[in-house]
C-alpha cells in the first residue's frame, strides 16, 4: 500500500461565526471531520497546507488526516467532503473531512479525461464531452486519481456509453442509465440545433 498524504488539524472548541472570524484572521480555516457513525468534531487546519493537498487531491482522493484529541495524535483516512472558498479571496474559509473505512467500498466522482484525436474529428465532426465525471464505487485505496477515455475509434454519431468505459481492477461505475460519457456528432447537426433555438 502507498504511503497516504497528510493533513494535520487540531481541535477547537468555540464555535459560531464570530470564532470562525477571528480563526480566519490567523491563517487558519475552521472545518469539521466527521465519521462514519455520525459523531463530528470540530477543527481548524493552516490554510495554506489545506490549500496544497485539496488541488493535489481534489475530493474522491483518502488521504491521513491527523488529529489531536487528549494530548495524542489519531490518525484517521478521510476525504475532502467539502471546501467552501471566498468569492473574492479564493482562499478556503470553510473545510469538512469525512472519515472512511479504508475496507469498505465508497462512492465518489472521478474526474475524466479525453485521449486521442477521434476518427470522426478527422471527418469533421466535433468532440462532445457529456459528462466532466463518472460516479464509481470501489474501497478507498482504489479510487483512481482520473478516468482516461481513448476516443480514437469514434466516428460521427457515435458515442461511448458509461457501461463501455475501461476502469481500474475494483473499481465499477454506478449509474440506472446507461448514459453517453463522450461522442462525436455531426457539425452539421449542432449547427441546425442552434438555429432551431434562435427562433
Amino acid at each position: 500500500m502507498a504511503e497516504l498524504m497528510k493533513l494535520s488539524v487540531s481541535p477547537r472548541a468555540e464555535k459560531g461565526k464570530c470564532p470562525c472570524r477571528r480563526i480566519r484572521t490567523k491563517n487558519l480555516v475552521p472545518g469539521i471531520y466527521y465519521n462514519q457513525q455520525g459523531q463530528n468534531i470540530a477543527v481548524q487546519v493552516e490554510m495554506l497546507p489545506l490549500t496544497k493537498l485539496h488541488a493535489k487531491l481534489g475530493s474522491s482522493r483518502v488521504f491521513q488526516l491527523d488529529i489531536e484529541l487528549d494530548g495524542k495524535i489519531e490518525s484517521m483516512p478521510s476525504l475532502f467532503k467539502s471546501v467552501q472558498y471566498d468569492p473574492i479571496k479564493s482562499t478556503p474559509i470553510h473545510v469538512d473531512f469525512y472519515g472512511v473505512d479504508l475496507d469498505r467500498d465508497i462512492k465518489v466522482d472521478v474526474r475524466v479525461v479525453v485521449e486521442g484525436k477521434a476518427k470522426g474529428i478527422i471527418m469533421g465532426g466535433q468532440l462532445e464531452i457529456f459528462r466532466n465525471s463518472i460516479e464509481v464505487i470501489c474501497k478507498p485505496l482504489n479510487v483512481p486519481e482520473k478516468i482516461v477515455i481513448d476516443v480514437t475509434d469514434l466516428e460521427i454519431g457515435v458515442n461511448l456509453h458509461v457501461g463501455e468505459v475501461k476502469l481500474p481492477e475494483g473499481v465499477r461505475a454506478v449509474f440506472d442509465e446507461n448514459y453517453s460519457v463522450v461522442g462525436v456528432i455531426a457539425v452539421e447537426a449542432e449547427e441546425t440545433k442552434a438555429e432551431d433555438g434562435k427562433k
